[in-house]
């Protein structure tokens, strides 16, 4: 176990209705999340960022995709995915963004889940009870907008000033009800090529 880890958070959610209308089938929204100590905390500004990446990333990647998908039942189970990261009052965001913006922390729960597409994100800095937002997207296709969903939620004593939070957020389907079509209907209706969309 990383020293520096003080806890681990996890949020779990079922939706049974939706727009006055029962959710058919039940969806299921969760998340994890780790605070630690951040490992750059009081040595001022340090240029090489990559040893404590290494060192810690990965573990953390493991760790809360492990969780995540024991909280799914399978990574089968899991449909739309994302991450992020939050860094305390005295941190650079710099330091969060470094946890998570590597495939030493993403790769665990890409390959895991079987995962196609990029994992949305979000990065920021608060105090305590800030709130940790996750943008999820399908998992093998970034326009299905069915899919786009955020895990939300909070921690009541982290992130201290000089700790960290990272997460990792899934879904088990797309929104109940959705009905707003998808990213390719768009392009067809506007005549732009949806195998080419920039119109290159």
């Amino acid at each position: 176990m990383l020293p520096e880890l003080r806890k681990i958070v996890t949020y779990d959610e079922d939706i049974h209705r939706e727009g006055d209308r029962a959710a058919n089938p039940i969806l299921r929204v969760i998340g994890v999340a780790a605070v630690v100590r951040n490992p750059w905390a009081g040595r001022g500004f340090v240029e090489d960022l990559s040893p404590e990446i290494r060192r810690m990333a990965p573990v953390l990647g493991q760790m809360l995709s492990d969780r995540l998908i024991a909280l799914a039942g399978s990574g089968t189970a899991i449909e739309a995915y994302g991450k992020a990261c939050l860094a305390g009052t005295d941190c650079e965001l710099e330091h969060a963004s470094a946890l998570i913006h590597t495939l030493h922390y993403g790769n665990f729960y890409r390959e895991a889940v079987g995962a196609k597409s990029y994992l949305g994100f979000t990065n920021t800095r608060g105090p305590a009870n800030t709130q940790l937002q996750i943008p999820l997207m399908d998992k093998h296709d970034t326009g299905r907008r069915s899919h786009y969903l955020t895990v939300q939620f909070s921690i009541h004593d982290a992130p201290a000033c000089d700790e960290l939070v990272v997460g990792l957020g899934a879904a088990t389907g797309g929104r109940p009800h959705h009905r707003i079509g998808d990213r390719y209907s768009d392009l067809a209706a506007l005549g732009r090529d949806v195998e080419n969309p920039a119109g290159v």
